[in-house]
């Protein structure tokens, strides 16, 4: 008869090893991220969208306020004189009148015929039909859209000389006796008229350069605003207008071409949504 198998007595479970205390460079360093994408910030829908980077003020933005803000403080200033002369108006336009032979005065009557009937319109025209590829961001056919952006600056300057017009029969400024015009001017003073037209027609040939940045557009650009500075002198050399009438021109004329800066800028920068494909139904 077999002898029963004798049972092997188990083996004593092996110590695990403690864990070691942090050394003090461990402890100070702090732990390294695993590599992958960075976290984001917001959530669109069922996809998760990074934070947008905070947006920073434009400078086209201050330069608009403080325009408006110097037309604005000479306009009080000129309504507070009741429409009279101010002391720097009386001083300049001595001085024009008094300095003025024949031949500076033709070049005057030249240099403000630009600012009149449909020249600005046609500039503004072409400065809208030359910028339009940069400042159109959505798929519409070239011709549209070369249209659709002359038309708009046209009508933006339109509709600032129609401001200016509003604003001069507020102000009911009368003009320089007219013994001393060597030019036609009709109506009320201020803001000059002539310069109106021209600063916001320059603004806008400057706007389309930026836009289009083609070589040499610092040249043309420093060209066009010297020809609204010269647009404005002309009507003080001609005696049909003050100082100040001008000066308040190139303000309120400049705040409205850099407000339209913005407005293009903003247009610019929303894309107009496309498909690229089939549209996939959203899960239920």
């Amino acid at each position: 008869m077999a002898s029963p198998r004798r049972a092997t007595p188990p083996s004593p479970p092996i110590p695990s090893p403690s864990p070691s205390p942090p050394s003090a460079a461990s402890r100070h360093c702090p732990a390294r991220r695993a590599p992958g994408p960075e976290p984001v910030a917001a959530t669109v829908g069922h996809h998760r969208a990074p934070a947008a980077p905070p947006r920073r003020p434009s400078h086209a933005a201050h330069w608009c306020l403080l325009t408006t803000g110097l037309g604005v403080l000479l306009t009080v200033v000129v309504l507070a004189t009741g429409g009279g002369q101010l002391p720097l108006d009386a001083g300049l336009h001595r001085l024009a009148v008094e300095h003025r032979p024949g031949a500076l005065a033709t070049t005057l009557r030249g240099v403000t015929e630009t600012a009149t009937g449909l020249a600005p319109y046609v500039v503004a025209l072409a400065a809208g039909a030359y910028a339009a590829p940069a400042l159109d961001a959505g798929t519409r056919r070239r011709t549209l859209q070369v249209a659709l952006w002359a038309a708009l600056f046209a009508q933006w300057l339109a509709l600032g000389r129609a401001l200016r017009i509003g604003l001069m029969t507020a102000v009911d400024r009368p003009r320089p006796p007219a013994e001393d015009w060597l030019a036609h001017a009709s109506r009320w003073a201020f803001p000059s008229g002539h310069t109106t037209t021209a600063t916001i027609t320059a603004g806008l040939v400057v706007l389309a350069l930026l836009a289009r940045r083609p070589p040499a557009y610092r040249l043309w650009a420093a060209l066009a605003v010297a020809w609204a500075v010269a647009v404005g002198v002309s009507r003080v050399g001609l005696g049909v207008h003050w100082t100040s009438d001008v000066v308040a021109a190139w303000c309120y004329a400049s705040a409205w071409t850099l407000l339209a800066a913005l407005i293009a800028t903003r247009t610019a920068a929303v894309p107009t949504r496309t498909r690229t494909g089939p549209r996939t139904p959203s899960p239920p």
